[in-house]
């Protein structure tokens, strides 16, 4: 969520950033409502302040002995006034905070505005495989290999669900173990979270209340406030840990990670670049998610890009880092950079890893503060988060950058010991 004080203050400052993202946001209509709450507030206090004061008059009276009872009836019509107020009141807050809720957070001054096609490729890292053969795509040499089983995974879930077996299987937990291990590493805590979450949980990440229907929900469909829904990724529950607390400086910052599935609606697509493991409903990812003070932030999103990128190179695999433009970032952050693996059978590059700081807008909407140190004032932390990694883009890399001419493929070193083999085939 988005400080009201700058909207108010620098109107034009937050249309500009919003732009980036080709958003135009209604901003009159925010300070217009914040004019109406400062004014009702005013009323209110001055229309108590006459209460008191009739209060007052009143125990004079009755200690003396007179009448009071002209001055009880206007204490009882103040008192109805208040009311009115207060009831008028609650519900320009409700419509002033929705306002605010609905808005993007802003993007960093220097992300540049347009699309994905404005975003800016960083670096590249190795070279792109090449073969003296006819390389094959993953759905081919995953299914040959009985790696995954695509047929009988629509057969239990429907399009965009598969099943992995065997040694696909036994690559797959490779991965996980491997993420895990690099992340214990470099001194991250490991979560397991609850994989059905409350909608405040979709509310404080930034997901809600734009996005309810892009997710699964176990009950609430009519008052999806009160209902719960099955995580997109562990972003959307880990960002929410601290919700209403005020943290110690000393304790930041806290640097978290988690493994579990991520249930999405987005249906697999017919497009040739969206086929095989690329996009379905179920996934499996360890998401890494740190709390920072402001001036900890940014070298804290260096730090994630490092390590996410870190993964991929210990993998062997080729990829590249790109910054991504404004309307590219979700609605959540306001900056982020990609970590891309070549596939060779499509001739593209698809993300594997999004790492992105989301400032205070998280922290705002799910009000986690901690205490500065110098000041003794609660502040908005930072929050920030980054795929490390998403397997699902990872296995079909390793297949296709990784295939023999005699259609096996060669397991990444780091991952053999969980394997138990140098090669599938």
């Amino acid at each position: 969520m988005l400080d009201i004080r700058m909207i108010i203050e620098d109107k034009q400052k937050v249309a500009d950033a919003l732009s980036k993202r080709g958003y135009v946001a209604d901003l009159d209509n925010i300070i217009v409502l914040d004019k109406t709450r400062r004014s009702i507030i005013a009323q209110v206090e001055s229309k108590k302040a006459q209460r008191n004061k009739a209060s007052e008059q009143i125990a004079v009276l009755k200690r003396n002995k007179q009448d009071a009872s002209e001055l009880i009836e206007q204490s009882t019509t103040i008192g109805v006034d208040i009311k009115q107020l207060d009831n008028h009141l609650a519900e320009v807050e409700k419509q002033l905070f929705d306002a605010v809720a609905l808005l993007p957070n802003m993007p960093d001054d220097d992300i540049i505005a347009g699309d994905k096609e404005q975003n800016v490729v960083l670096r590249q890292i190795g070279s792109k495989p090449t073969f003296d053969f006819a390389p094959k795509n993953h759905v081919e040499l995953c299914t040959a290999l009985g790696m995954i089983d695509y047929e009988r995974g629509v057969k239990l879930g429907g399009n965009g669900y598969w099943i992995y077996r065997n040694k696909g299987a036994l690559l797959e937990w490779a991965l996980l173990n491997f993420f895990v291990e690099q992340h214990l590493a470099d001194g991250y805590e490991f979560i397991l979270p609850p994989h059905m979450l409350t909608y405040k949980c979709g509310f404080g990440a930034g997901q809600f209340p734009k996005f309810t229907d892009e997710v699964y929900w176990i009950d609430g469909e009519q008052d999806r406030t009160k209902g719960q829904f099955m995580l997109p990724t562990a972003e959307t529950s880990l960002v929410n840990m601290y919700s209403g607390e005020t943290l110690a400086q000393k304790s930041l910052p806290i640097k978290l990670f988690a493994y579990t599935p991520c249930y999405r609606k987005e249906a697999g697509s017919y497009r040739s670049e969206e086929r095989g493991m690329i996009r379905g409903h179920q996934f499996n990812k360890v998401e890494m998610l740190c709390f920072a003070t402001p001036e900890q932030s940014q070298a804290i999103f260096e730090e994630m890009v490092a390590k996410a990128e870190r993964l991929v190179t210990l993998l062997g695999l080729h990829y590249q880092v790109s910054k991504l433009a404004g309307a590219d970032i979700s609605a959540s952050m306001a900056r982020t950079y990609d970590i891309e693996v070549w596939l060779p059978s499509m001739g593209i590059y698809k993300e594997v890893s999004s790492v992105s700081n989301s400032n205070d807008y998280q922290a705002r909407r799910n009000n986690t503060r901690y205490r500065d140190d110098a000041t003794g004032k609660p502040r908005y932390l930072h929050t920030l988060n980054g795929s490390g990694l998403a397997t699902s883009r990872v296995i079909p890399a390793i297949v296709e950058q990784f295939q023999n001419a005699d259609g096996s493929v060669n397991v990444p070193q780091v991952l053999q010991k969980w394997t138990g083999c140098a090669v599938i085939k």
